[in-house]
């Protein structure tokens, strides 16, 4: 049984007053026990974030890494900066990164293999345009983004990961593919995982990302091949937020 993960991703948003205001409201509620919850938080509130949750079950993470341990590399964070910091997970390849900061499939693998080196948990982000689902190349894009990932991993490597399709089309636009399109795409990348191992697509955590919100994630989580979620602007609204993860329940 594939245990639910919520994860919020702040992106460059909050702030350390919205990180006490989360670990105050998570301290005082009781999360559902097969349920995972993370904060993906910007790179200066990991410390804060890592006191805030102490005493709750939320974890936290970051939202990118470098592909290096070190060097003269000015405004980039490594992975055993991140653990140092308290990150127990952070998101690789996420479509702005792919998008506005030109990460391809290569950059996105030596992320994934340099937080593997740390023993982070990767979230490895997937997922296709609106032109390219107009052009029914959804699976070629999306699938293909996975194999340049798993081709280059081993057998106990790739069971680290956890995967996110993130349609980009439905990110921050309010547009949320429907349950149905989600599920569909969902059980394609667990097909492909299948051609690795049959363990691994069982085993594999796939969140939906795009535009889950209080009032769909049940619907969405209702799926067979869906996770969890990776939650953009509802992870920034406690609220809404706690709504998503006791519907993961």
């Amino acid at each position: 049984m594939r245990m639910p993960l919520i994860a919020g991703n702040w992106k460059m948003n909050g702030s350390l007053a919205l990180v006490e205001e989360f670990g105050r409201r998570f301290a005082d509620v009781s999360l559902p026990v097969n349920v995972e919850v993370a904060l993906m938080v910007p790179f200066p509130f990991l410390e804060a974030a890592g006191r805030a949750f102490g005493e709750t079950s939320v974890m936290v993470g970051a939202q990118t890494l470098s592909d290096r341990p070190s060097g003269a590399l000015t405004g980039e964070v490594s992975a055993a900066m991140l653990r140092e910091c308290g990150a127990r997970l952070v998101l690789v390849g996420h479509s702005e990164r792919r998008t506005l900061f030109g990460e391809d499939d290569a950059a996105v693998l030596a992320r994934v293999k340099a937080a593997l080196d740390e023993e982070l948990t990767p979230l490895l982000c997937v997922g296709e345009t609106l032109e390219e689902r107009e052009a029914e190349r959804t699976e070629a894009v999306v699938l293909g983004q996975v194999e340049a990932v798993f081709d280059a991993l081993d057998e106990a490597e790739r069971n680290r990961l956890v995967i996110a399709y993130e349609p980009v089309w439905a990110i921050g636009t309010g547009r949320t593919a429907s349950p149905e399109q989600a599920q569909a795409v969902h059980a394609a990348i667990r097909g492909c995982l299948a051609r690795y191992d049959d363990a691994l697509a069982g085993g594999m955590r796939l969140l939906y990302g795009g535009s889950m919100k209080a009032d769909n994630a049940a619907e969405l989580l209702a799926q067979p091949d869906i996770d969890g979620g990776l939650v953009g602007g509802a992870s920034l609204k406690v609220d809404d937020f706690l709504a998503i993860c006791q519907s993961a329940g």
